[in-house]
């Protein structure tokens, strides 16, 4: 039998961003322009949030707003060590270093009961992320840093996994202070590479104007954007900021509104697929069903991370390879920070956090997007039942 070739993640491009991008290509603007402006306030729209700034990543806005709001050196940031390094970089890049809490056991999310402890005098800001597409709850949050008496402390969601969730009957993007959302080309919408930040209080912490401290931020501290700056005789402007170099352009911006179009009927597809892994797996005892909704929650199936009960580290990474074997791509989201070499470094120890080790060491992330035809889950499924009782009965 031929094994049929399954891509892990790959984007679902219509005609129609096709066709965007090349009228933005012919119109001789490329960079950040018209398309941007519309992108920000669908985006804002969408999310039920009043406003959006669009960037060239997630990680560029997590660094800008630690770089607005001047958050740096000897202050202290918490966050969990169970995420994608982006997170934590950004602090790294400021001179901080992580205050790491871990995860609830049984869980991808951040123990909200054990940040009380870890905040300090020094603590500026709290950096939760939302793992698979699956929010942390973000009231609680809020409740932990009101009994704490810092209501002060910055609430900063790294939510690059979850554009679309729903949040106690809302979508995710207005619930923390601020969200990052990513588009780079593996999610659930994408821009190619991209992300925003998205909020409500335009003079949060006292600022005049946060969305134009974003915007001229993101472009080197300019006081004009490119459009501004190029119409005739414009040319003055001024840099009042040591700013960072991240805008989104318009070639980017075009993808994204189309893509936005599409994004409900997307998201339908994505839980067909969910579920049919979520019926394959459900009489397996070996097998631990990713979260789909709670009544408060409910996730955007970004991811199916798929843990499997009694397996260690090693059979899990047998089971990958076998169906690599197969050609089926899967992945792992993600090696714990401390398990990686520059947070080793820096001093962390897995060791000091056994619930993120845990949940890492047999899980295993099987290809979920929009386009992957129902009938090749079930075949996807079927292959990775075959791997597991096979290292199992070993």
């Amino acid at each position: 039998m031929v094994n049929k070739k399954i891509p892990f993640s790959p984007p679902d491009i219509s005609q129609a961003e096709i066709d965007a991008v090349v009228e933005v290509m012919k119109s001789g603007w490329i960079t950040s322009g018209p398309k941007v402006a519309q992108f920000e306030k669908d985006t804002a729209k969408y999310c039920g949030t009043n406003h959006a700034i669009c960037l060239n990543s997630a990680t560029a806005g997590l660094e800008l707003i630690l770089k607005v709001f001047g958050i740096e050196g000897e202050d202290e940031v918490i966050t969990t060590p169970y995420t994608y390094a982006a997170t934590s970089n950004v602090l790294v890049h400021r001179g901080i270093k992580p205050t790491f809490v871990d995860v609830k056991k049984d869980s991808f999310l951040i123990d909200i009961d054990k940040i009380y402890d870890a905040i300090t005098p020094k603590t500026k800001a709290i950096i939760t992320v939302d793992i698979a597409g699956v929010p942390v709850d973000y009231d609680r949050i809020r409740e932990v840093i009101k009994s704490k008496g810092r209501e002060d402390i910055i609430l900063i969601s790294d939510s690059a996994h979850s554009f679309g969730s729903l949040y106690k009957g809302n979508r995710v993007g207005g619930q923390m202070d601020f969200h990052v959302f990513s588009y780079h080309a593996v999610k659930n919408l994408t821009t190619a590479e991209g992300g925003a930040i998205t909020y409500n209080d335009n003079h949060f912490h006292g600022k005049e104007d946060l969305f134009k401290e974003f915007k001229y931020t993101s472009l080197q501290g300019q006081t004009k954007d490119a459009l501004s700056k190029m119409q005739a005789g414009a040319w003055k402007y001024d840099i009042v900021t040591d700013g960072l170099k991240c805008n989104m352009t318009d070639l980017m911006a075009a993808i994204g509104i189309v893509q936005l179009q599409r994004f409900d009927e997307m998201l339908k597809e994505r839980e067909h697929i969910f579920d049919v892994y979520s019926n394959k797996f459900k009489d397996k005892e070996w097998a631990i069903i990713p979260f789909k909704n709670d009544g408060n929650t409910v996730t955007n199936y970004h991811l199916y991370p798929l843990r499997l009960n009694g397996l260690s580290e090693d059979q899990r990474n047998s089971v990958i390879q076998m169906m690599g074997e197969l050609d089926i791509a899967t992945n792992v989201h993600f090696t714990p920070l401390p398990m990686l070499t520059l947070y080793k470094n820096l001093g962390y120890r897995i060791e000091d956090y056994p619930n993120a080790y845990a949940q890492y060491a047999n899980v295993i992330t099987l290809p979920l997007y929009s386009i992957l035809k129902p009938e090749d889950a079930e075949y996807v499924a079927t292959e990775l039942i075959k791997c597991v009782e096979k290292v199992i009965n070993k």
